[in-house]
């Protein structure tokens, strides 16, 4: 038996996720049926990071074993084109050691939301951004990101589905961009709560147009409360971009 490490992007709209689910297909469930068909062996492609519907990857890993022995090369070519129609690539494979577990052993993820901040609606990035018409202030967004980094109780951006048993977490950087009509927002942690990007981008948008003050901003957070939340920002713009070990 011997265990292989994929690098996989994939494009998020039409999936309900990464994880396999009955009301629709995910994306563990197209790798899981790619592999079978060629290999006919059922196996379970492990994810480091469980994305939500409609969410993107550049850079998700996952790992699953095979027992049949089939060359790097040719186990890569296999996949991809045992994936019919569907958005999603394996870009990379490796052999790894047994005891390699792409979640658990995961050190730091780093996710991307992407705005675009202008009156014309979107065509080419129709999907894969958030598309916001009235004028964003930068400065007043990145004082609010400033307060959410380090360790801290992060219940205000917790989704009530949430199975994490303790919603401390601890964010190591945040980087916030803004290129003509493009702003990106960048989040590094170890782990993160379901939906805590999309709310903490959801609470910082509301600083950029002006809806909350910085004081509203730090009252939401640290009420640990998650109906004092902004609405979460849309999963179009949220993509899965690295994933270190």
């Amino acid at each position: 038996m011997q265990r292989y490490k994929i690098k996989i992007e994939y494009e998020g709209t039409t999936f309900v996720g990464w994880q396999f689910q009955k009301n629709g297909q995910s994306i563990q469930e197209v790798l899981q049926k790619a592999i079978f068909n060629f290999s006919k062996e059922k196996v379970i492609v492990m994810g480091a990071g469980r994305t939500d519907s409609g969410v993107h990857a550049l850079a998700q890993v996952a790992h699953f074993d095979l027992k049949k022995k089939i060359p790097k090369k040719n186990l890569l070519r296999a996949i991809n084109q045992n994936i019919v129609n569907k958005l999603v690539t394996v870009l990379k494979i490796n052999k790894v050691n047994k005891k390699f577990h792409a979640r658990h052993d995961a050190k730091k993820r780093t996710y991307l939301y992407l705005i675009i901040n202008r009156q014309s609606p979107l065509t080419l990035q129709k999907n894969k951004a958030w598309h916001i018409r009235k004028k964003l202030d930068i400065k007043s967004m990145k004082k609010g990101a400033k307060l959410l980094l380090g360790t801290h109780n992060f219940s205000t951006y917790r989704a009530a589905s949430c199975g994490a048993k303790s919603p401390i977490r601890t964010m190591e950087k945040i980087l916030i961009k803004k290129n003509k009509d493009k702003i990106t927002l960048q989040f590094t942690s170890r782990s993160f709560l379901q939906q805590q990007v999309r709310s903490m981008v959801g609470c910082i948008k509301y600083l950029g147009e002006e809806k909350w003050d910085l004081n509203d901003f730090k009252s939401s957070f640290k009420s640990k409360n998650r109906s004092k939340c902004a609405p979460p920002a849309p999963a179009c713009g949220l993509y899965l971009t690295k994933i270190e070990y």
